[in-house]
């Protein structure tokens, strides 16, 4: 069986010094918060040349604290794009906004930039560019379609850790960029974890009250907030993972790149890199117009593949409301239907790649 992902490979490369960082915190006391948390959140606020970076519990609580320190709410409108994970659309519900869905790239599938205008009305608070898959959002049209407008930028980078957008790591760009450390991340923990980064000392504050019940000082609640905070174990193990993560994203390239050498002359739609970007291969995804006979196949010969994602968020249910209708989005809505993901992690061998692609031939043959 060769799997999408394969988190226990990764583990046993870097086995000591995971469990030496497990041990140092049991030992420590300091479970909630504290000195490793600091210390990871110092980590990736200078990696990412951001002034501000505050660990939450999930990248999904990430969005809701953006849109919270940004006033966003009952009335407001945010833009997203019409293909993403649904917390993007999700968490803008939440806070009371209403999402207002743009079709994407049928390229990329990142937020087709040019449709944002004509999206943008006297509610319009913000924009969630996301970088999905790891390849970075045409980020300079988007901030100055902001500016000009007044309007905010959230960067949903839960898939792009590392990934850079002419020379700038994705989600450092905007107002507040948001970070997800899920397991299967180019950055994962052993757990759920997130994070907000951004370079204004007034929202970063108010992220910090708002991951802890709105408290600047203990016990003393200045607003409603929340229960949000990343522990000390997974900020231990996420630091020790983090010195590896370029060189891990670094092999994601060049297992996506002999992917795609070996799919180019198939039946399969392979991902592309824009010229001003720098892709990190959260995931390696192809587009076939016979995806799930596909999918099938595949699992047949033993080798895991999955659909991101099968609904775009327009059509979800709690998105009913809205009275988006099918065909309103058609890039979003083809991506949902023919777009597949292979195996791909740092660990991944050749010999399991070439089991995968010759797999892919027979059923295209």
């Amino acid at each position: 069986m060769i799997p999408l992902v394969d988190l226990v490979a990764q583990y046993h490369s870097i086995k000591n010094e995971i469990d030496a960082a497990v041990n140092a915190t049991l030992e420590s006391g300091h479970f909630i918060l504290g000195p490793a948390v600091t210390r990871f959140e110092e980590s990736i606020a200078s990696y990412l040349g951001v002034d501000h970076a505050i660990g939450l519990a999930s990248g999904t609580d990430a969005l809701v604290l953006a849109l919270r320190a940004l006033n966003i709410g009952a009335g407001d409108e945010v833009i997203i794009p019409a293909y993403t994970f649904f917390a993007t659309a999700g968490t803008v519900m939440s806070v009371g906004a209403t999402p207002v869905f743009v079709d994407v790239d049928p390229s990329t599938y990142e937020i087709d930039v040019a449709e944002i205008e004509t999206r943008i009305t006297p509610g319009t608070k913000a924009i969630i560019p996301v970088h999905l898959y790891g390849h970075p959002a045409d980020m300079d049209p988007v901030m100055e379609l902001a500016r000009a407008h007044g309007l905010k930028v959230i960067e949903d980078n839960a898939q792009g850790f590392g990934a850079e957008y002419k020379g700038r790591k994705t989600g450092s760009i905007g107002d507040i960029g948001c970070l997800s450390f899920f397991p299967t991340k180019n950055l994962g923990a052993f757990g759920d974890g997130g994070m907000v980064v951004t370079n204004d000392s007034a929202l970063a504050e108010r992220m910090r009250m708002l991951r802890t019940h709105g408290w600047k000082k203990k016990y003393y609640s200045e607003e409603v907030g929340y229960n949000s905070r990343l522990d000390a174990l997974q900020a231990a193990i996420l630091q020790a993972k983090f010195p590896h993560v370029d060189a891990w994203n670094e092999k994601r390239r060049e297992i996506a790149e002999r992917y795609s050498e070996q799919l180019a002359s198939l039946r399969v739609t392979v991902p592309m890199e824009c010229e001003w970007g720098r892709h990190v291969y959260h995931l390696y995804v192809i587009r076939s117009d016979r995806r799930d006979e596909l999918q099938a196949f595949l699992k047949q010969k033993g080798i895991a593949s999955e659909v991101y994602y099968p609904l775009p968020p327009h059509l979800s249910v709690p998105c009913r409301k809205f009275g988006y209708k099918e065909g309103q989005f058609p890039f979003a809505e083809q991506a949902s239907r023919e777009t597949l993901a292979l195996p791909l992690y740092p660990e991944l061998s050749g010999t399991q790649q070439d089991e995968v692609v010759n797999a892919i031939r027979d059923f295209l043959s």
